[in-house]
């Protein structure tokens, strides 16, 4: 069967290195999770959007190995233990020939085990927490940059802007707790005065007390990170109702649904992401084109995660030449490559080194690169919350 080679073909990476054309055979069957439904659907769905892209891509260009990819996709609903329950069955049951990762730290952390239980190459789209990568695990890949970098953009900005009055507030999650750890102590290291750390649990709904005590404590700059999208929109939405002016405020997830929310009540804010579409990684424009004609919206960073890490899986398939476990572990350790998602290098835990992301700010219903310098395409505007009530 003749290799297609077309438009799809060329959003992939040319660091993909398909294989050569041949016979078609059996798919390849790669099992995953992602949280269609549940607290991480908004990143979810892209990420799966990204699995589900990336493999028509490779399909559409001839396989892996002679061989089309065939997704098997579950939804976790954003539940630890239907993460492990679904995970075991796709290895037992289904008996998949390899597996995905599914959405963000905590489920990574829940389902890890498993994966290391049998052996089975885990390459996590969207998991940050260096903890997850410390435990002596062997077959678990970090893409993202680190938790512990996810608010560094931030501070980098206040200090920039001579502001030195931070406050740090975090859900009481795995994810959360890392990017706040690694914040609090960035902003130390530099200067900064963290007047609080605030932690609160999962599905709190008022933050008025938390905000109320920032605004008599003089605070300047609020760096927040949480799970799920709905406390970063509930928290701007009550700055707003409790008449509360902040230089910066900024989270640790960027994407076009808390502009959707918000509107321009979210202009001046800031947040990390992971990627952008204007940062000149390979094969990013096509991606973008054809996210878009597929979905009808523009792609986040998790739907970009989702697609860099595919593109990961099928180099080291085609480097290792097999799905064998170890010829794909050893393939990933040495791997020093660019994706759609950008820069992909890891240590010997298969903990990232070489990507840290970039701080974004909503100016006039536009995300706009601010940090760091190099990649930015506006310059930071100050001061951020001057709302209209």
């Amino acid at each position: 069967m003749r290799c297609i080679r077309g438009t799809l073909a060329l959003a992939l990476s040319s660091a993909l290195c398909l294989s050569a054309c041949g016979e078609n055979s059996e798919p390849i069957r790669v099992g995953a999770t992602m949280s269609a439904t549940g607290a991480y659907a908004t990143q979810g769905i892209a990420a799966r959007n990204g699995y589900e892209l990336c493999a028509s891509h490779v399909n559409a260009a001839g396989g892996v190995l002679g061989r089309p990819i065939e997704l098997v996709i579950y939804d976790d609903e954003s539940s630890s233990e239907q993460a492990r329950i679904l995970y075991q069955q796709l290895i037992t049951a289904d008996k998949v020939d390899a597996i995905m990762g599914p959405y963000g730290s905590t489920l990574t952390e829940a389902v890890a085990p498993i994966t290391e239980r049998y052996r089975m190459v885990h390459i996590s789209p969207l998991a940050a927490t260096t903890s997850i990568w410390e435990q002596g695990r062997h077959h678990l890949f970090m893409v993202l940059p680190p938790a512990e970098l996810f608010l560094v953009g931030l501070l980098e900005l206040a200090k920039e802007q001579g502001l030195e009055k931070v406050a740090v507030l975090q859900e009481q999650a795995l994810f959360p707790a890392a990017a706040a750890s690694g914040a609090v102590a960035h902003a130390k290291a530099n200067g900064l005065a963290v007047l609080e750390h605030y932690t609160y649990p999962s599905g709190t709904a008022d933050f008025s007390a938390y905000l109320n005590d920032m605004a008599e404590r003089g605070v300047e700059v609020l760096a927040m990170t949480a799970s799920a999208l709905d406390d970063f929109i509930s928290v701007r939405s009550q700055l707003n109702v409790l008449g509360i002016e902040l230089q910066l405020f900024g989270n640790s997830g960027a994407v076009d649904q808390y502009y959707a929310a918000l509107g321009e009540a979210a202009d001046g804010d800031l947040g990390l992401s992971a990627w952008e579409p204007s940062v000149p990684n390979p094969g990013a424009g096509a991606f973008v084109t054809a996210y878009e004609e597929t979905y009808g919206l523009a792609p986040s960073f998790h739907a970009a995660g989702g697609y860099g890490s595919c593109q990961l899986f099928v180099q080291a398939i085609e480097t290792a030449g097999s799905l064998h476990s170890d010829a794909m572990r050893e393939a990933l350790l040495n791997m020093d490559t660019q994706t759609v998602f950008g820069a992909f290098k890891v240590d010997k835990r298969g903990y990232q080194i070489a990507n840290q992301g970039v701080f974004v700010q909503w100016q006039q219903g536009r995300k706009e690169v601010v940090w760091p310098a190099e990649l930015a395409t506006a310059p930071l505007q100050l001061p951020a919350l001057n709302r209209a009530q």
